[in-house]
């Protein structure tokens, strides 16, 4: 019998292959394949379905298995769980693979768009930014904590932390002078964070290429889905509502007047979910993404 499903564990080095064919017979069992290994093994098989888990690595591969003919699927890993052995011996990279073959082949199965090198490369952009901006926060937070200790207390926005600490350096004693001058972002870092695309995930060009899963969209239940995303999708919202009050289009006089009977916050969670759904219900089709621009 051809196999027709395989389901691949992911890792760095050492990887789990796991094949069945149209019955559910296992006919390809590799509990470890190398990483040198693995493109070879699967450009020998005829074209058949993989999954994997949508982890570290897996749109690489995924782009480079589809060039052999083969269709590939991409799950959250919540997904695939339900599918594993239970106890001691159910949990290891065979089951695991196993598990995965399993998954998908279940027909209300939801999975994760492919992304190009493209896109992988405009995620990169927000994924230094999000670390430079969590740099930032930390070490402002490491400022307001050096100088209450000498009973500077200063507010947490950092315009008021650059310019207070600057002006109270001098009242500081030795090492404590040097310590929290040193701390101090410098025009570098602001620099830097001042360049990068801003975080307007749904608001503006940039991220018309970003596909999105199903499961990656804000849902009724608050933790569900990509915490990241969702933070794109509010500041995106405050830019579009920030810009709205200054045109006279059908949709800013929509957000406008959002604002004006449900308040602030409301309006942006509305303007970040009505974006969320023309973006899936968009993408769904294959066609390209116009946002709420900003």
């Amino acid at each position: 019998m051809a196999i027709l499903y395989v389901g691949i564990d992911l890792a760095k080095n050492v990887f789990a292959v796991h094949g069945v064919d149209e019955h559910g017979k296992a006919m390809l069992v590799r509990p470890s394949v190398a990483r040198a290994k693995l493109h070879e093994l699967i450009a020998t098989l005829p074209a058949c379905t993989i999954g994997m888990e949508a982890c570290s690595g897996a749109h690489h591969w995924a782009r480079l298995f589809a060039a052999h003919g083969h269709v590939l699927r991409l799950m959250a890993p919540k997904f695939v769980a339900p599918y594993r052995m239970s106890g001691k011996r159910g949990k290891n990279d065979a089951a695991d693979a196993a598990a995965i073959c399993e998954a998908v082949q279940r027909p209300n199965m939801r999975f994760v768009p492919i992304k190009s090198q493209d896109e992988q490369a405009r995620l990169c952009v927000h994924r230094v930014r999000k670390g430079l901006v969590e740099q930032r926060t930390a070490t402002i937070n490491r400022i307001r904590g050096l100088l209450s200790e000498f009973g500077i207390v200063l507010a947490q926005k950092a315009a008021t932390v650059r310019r207070e600490a600057a002006a109270h350096l001098e009242d500081l004693p030795g090492w404590a002078n040097t310590a929290v001058g040193d701390a101090g972002l410098d025009d570098w870092q602001r620099a830097r964070l001042q360049e990068w695309p801003p975080a307007r995930c749904m608001a503006g060009p940039g991220a018309r290429s970003v596909q999105l899963g199903r499961q990656d969209t804000p849902g009724q239940d608050h933790q569900a889905g990509d915490g990241y995303l969702r933070t794109l999708l509010v500041l995106g919202a405050k830019a579009v509502l920030a810009a709205a009050k200054t045109k006279g289009d059908r949709l800013s006089r929509w957000a406008v007047a959002l604002e004006e009977r449900r308040g602030y916050w409301k309006a942006v969670v509305a303007i970040a979910a009505k974006n969320a759904r023309m973006a899936w219900a968009v993408l769904a089709k294959g066609e390209n993404f116009k946002p709420l621009e900003a």
